[in-house]
């Protein structure tokens, strides 16, 4: 398998090639080629920061018949409501019928687009992800599992293009990069994640106002909200073949007695995954009564993604996630029986 010099690994030169041509082939102005962006439901700041990135690029460059959006709710988590490029996002319901393009951000497989999975009927559909469970649902595939973000993989395809970084797509990308990378301190974390990240602040962005704003702001609700979770959390030692897992959860209840949106319980993960006697961790968060989202962590020992995978979910060795049913206990036992048996 060849590599585009420079590119995150896994994408063939033929995909690279084939990505670029798709965009270079687009008709530009008003009423030309009309171009599909979707990144996943929930989006978090790689997904809506690799997109919007793209989406300013495309547009930079007379591709102005484009729009983007994600399934569900159209609700953009409160940090990343400034983002520069927020005036070509939509609803969902507003997307193209018939676009001549469509490209994937951060999606893993067809069950992360919802009811938009329908536009895979587009006579080219390009996947930008960083996703080792990648399900390779498009016609050109840039999939690098061992980037950190799929922002690593936009500013390869940027490059590919001969399109430049400007302020406002750095600013996209470099929260993208610093969401996923966990503010540089994962251990995808490598030398060329410095070194894009170096780029993108070149441009003169600003990144401990980007910082403050995804990372150290929340309301007072979501403080206190967080504090009932994280009393509730349960240590089991003996999980995860000695290992250790720690797990709490949230309902709906938890969100309405604090007056709080449901993106506030994606950052509960890290504090969850900061205790020292677990290797795993896991957020158990209701989405409707009996159906909960599941975030798995894992500080290294623990591949969570043969969990997920396997649970019908999704992710990386470090960091994954389902959909689970029943009781947050009945869900964890699953968990944990299924980390036993991966393990064992």
């Amino acid at each position: 398998m060849t590599t585009t010099s420079g590119a995150p690994g896994g994408v063939t030169e033929a995909e690279w090639s084939a990505a670029a041509e798709a965009v270079r082939g687009l008709a530009p102005g008003p009423a030309g080629d009309e171009v599909q962006l979707i990144c996943h439901v929930n989006p978090d700041g790689d997904a809506l920061g690799s997109m919007l990135g793209f989406a300013l690029a495309l547009r930079k460059q007379g591709i102005t018949n484009l729009r983007a959006t994600f399934a569900g709710d159209f609700e953009l988590p409160t940090p990343y409501q400034d983002l520069p490029g927020t005036d070509l996002l939509v609803p969902e319901q507003e997307a193209f019928h018939d676009p001549a393009l469509v490209m994937t951000f951060d999606v893993a497989a067809e069950s992360r687009l919802g009811d938009l999975v329908r536009l895979l009927a587009a006579p080219c559909v390009v996947v930008l992800d960083h996703h080792a469970s990648n399900t390779r649902f498009g016609h050109v595939n840039l999939v690098a599992p061992r980037a950190a973000a799929t922002s690593v993989v936009v500013d390869a395809l940027l490059g590919r293009l001969g399109i430049p970084l400007d302020r406002e797509m750095a600013e996209c990308l470099y929260v993208a990069l610093a969401t996923d990378t966990g503010s540089f301190k994962f251990d995808m974390t490598t030398p060329e994640v410095h070194e894009l990240a170096a780029r993108l602040i070149a441009t003169g962005i600003s990144p401990g106002d980007i910082s403050r704003r995804i990372f150290d702001t929340r309301p007072f609700g979501a403080m206190k909200l967080a504090g009932e979770v994280l009393e509730r959390a349960t240590l089991d030692r003996s999980a995860a073949a000695g290992r250790g897992m720690v797990w709490t959860y949230a309902t709906q209840a938890d969100l309405a007695r604090h007056d709080q949106r449901p993106y506030i319980l994606d950052t509960l993960i890290d504090p969850v995954r900061s205790v020292a006697e677990a290797d795993v961790a896991v957020v158990i968060k209701e989405t409707v009564q009996g159906d909960w989202s599941v975030s798995l962590r894992s500080k290294g020992a623990v591949d969570v993604s043969r969990v997920a995978v396997a649970l019908g979910g999704g992710g990386h060795r470090l960091a994954a996630g389902f959909t689970g049913h029943g009781t947050p206990q009945e869900v964890a036992a699953t968990v944990m029986a299924h980390l036993d048996a991966n393990l064992i």
